[in-house]
């Protein structure tokens, strides 16, 4: 036998021994963390809590592993997660294709076009994380709440972008509205963070009406600002165009999703049958992802219209500012909801960092 089928026959049983040893090498290393079953609300802090939602809730304090791996266990939060993380790939799907189909570059025409894209994302992930992950403690509850609060903000300021350069009408640009429309878009989506926020932090449950109404009040006048220029269009507009019945729906779906926001129904009427599967909360994610979707359909039909006048209708000028003014904001809300995080630490006797 020659030298060198000695040499590959000694290999090979060393291999072989080393692969006997691998169970007890894999006997070694950590094991992942075994998940819980959900319990009570009785058995968690009030924070954790939810008017109506009697059980499915996920003990707290647990490795942050178990609520990542909770991503796929049964409880009251799962719908929550998962109504917005899908839409992620649906939102990533939909603009590959376009930009495929009609040669989509980043340019200034498309520049608002490609922030709101951004902005929808940043909510539907910060929103999924904050579900998530939430019930790991009270700090990370507060700070991924104000995350969350900070994807609103930005979300806002994306539509109203895409909205006032793809979607306007000349005659609404006339308008005083439209004069004061980019500005005060940009000041109302860094007050409903810092509004959602403080309310987060000032009031404790059981919520009293006024905190609602703290979150409410800026969020509503944010979107009836953003979406002026579509309810202009609607209103006066010809329904013969094809982006017309995809706004009527995106507006009909936040609507809807703002009903289920305000009211906890239909779990108010019956206490512990909604609390996995139906309860308000879920049916405002699921609204909501409805109406990002038809949003994002109806501003591909827009820019497609105008695309190729909308830097000489704006002025480049104009829209490449508008546009610089989005970082800023995604700045001011992450500032305001890091500092809103810090007074938490120092009301709950965190150290802070």
């Amino acid at each position: 036998m020659s030298s060198a089928t000695l040499e590959r026959l000694s290999t090979l049983s060393l291999s072989v021994q080393q692969l006997s040893r691998l169970p007890r090498l894999l006997c070694t290393l950590p094991s992942p963390p075994s998940l819980r079953g959900t319990v009570r609300a009785s058995d968690v802090p009030s924070l954790f809590r939810e008017p109506y939602i009697l059980t499915g809730y996920r003990p707290v304090g647990q490795d942050w592993r178990c609520y990542l791996l909770s991503l796929f266990q049964r409880h009251n939060e799962s719908l929550n997660v998962w109504t917005h993380l899908l839409a992620v790939p649906l939102v990533l799907l939909r603009c590959w294709v376009f930009a495929g189909t009609w040669g989509l570059a980043l340019d200034a025409a498309s520049l608002p076009l490609c922030l709101y894209v951004a902005s929808a994302l940043t909510y539907l992930c910060f929103s999924a994380a904050a579900h998530l992950l939430q019930s790991h403690s009270e700090l990370a509850h507060y700070s991924l709440f104000f995350l969350d609060y900070v994807g609103v903000s930005v979300y806002q300021y994306g539509c109203a972008l895409a909205h006032y350069f793809y979607s306007s009408e000349p005659a609404w640009r006339e308008s005083g509205v439209a004069r004061l429309f980019l500005p005060g878009a940009a000041f109302l989506g860094w007050l409903s963070c810092a509004a959602c926020c403080f309310a987060k932090f000032r009031y404790r449950r059981p919520y009293p009406p006024r905190r609602k109404v703290c979150q409410l009040i800026p969020t509503t006048l944010a979107y009836l600002l953003d979406i002026s220029p579509v309810a202009h269009r609607l209103a006066t507009g010809s329904w013969a165009e094809p982006a017309m019945t995809l706004h009527a729906l995106q507006v009909a779906f936040f609507l809807l999703a703002a009903l289920f926001f305000s009211c906890p129904v239909p779990e108010r009427f019956f206490p512990g049958r909604c609390d996995i599967v139906g309860h308000g909360h879920q049916i405002f994610h699921l609204f909501l992802s409805l109406c990002t979707l038809c949003q994002l359909e109806a501003l591909f039909e827009d820019f497609l219209a105008c695309r190729r006048d909308v830097v000489q209708v704006h002025g480049e000028e104009h829209l490449l500012l508008a546009c610089a003014s989005f970082p800023l904001l995604v700045l001011c809300s992450a500032l305001t909801a890091g500092a809103m995080r810090k007074s938490v630490q120092r009301r709950l006797g965190v150290r802070l960092d």
